[in-house]
């Protein structure tokens, strides 16, 4: 049985997730926006497979959640009021934060 994000919500500075298999997973918003995985938030391989992050900086809406788009059966697209959008969040990311709480 191939587990989905069956309902997600925000609940005031919240986002929840309830998948297909009962569990529920809540993030705070600021820590979705802090763990984007895009390659502008944490970097991308060169050449020889090193990884720089990058310094990234929030502006005044940086934290401020617009809307979100499930992609695909795999994850979840967020998007900011700063208009970053790029970080697409899998169910398998989703679970790794889910459990560092």
């Amino acid at each position: 049985m191939k587990i989905e994000m069956e309902h997600i919500c925000r609940i005031g500075q919240e986002l929840a997730v309830r998948m297909s298999d009962g569990r529920e997973m809540y993030f705070s918003l600021a820590m979705l926006r802090r763990a984007c995985p895009c390659a502008s938030c944490q970097g991308e391989p060169d050449a020889m497979g090193r990884v720089r992050k990058p310094k990234v900086e929030y502006g005044q809406h940086a934290f401020e959640l617009k809307r979100f788009e499930k992609v695909g059966g795999y994850g979840l697209q967020l998007f900011w009021a700063d208009s970053h959008n790029t970080g697409i969040y899998s169910i398998a990311y989703l679970e790794k934060l889910d459990q560092l709480g």
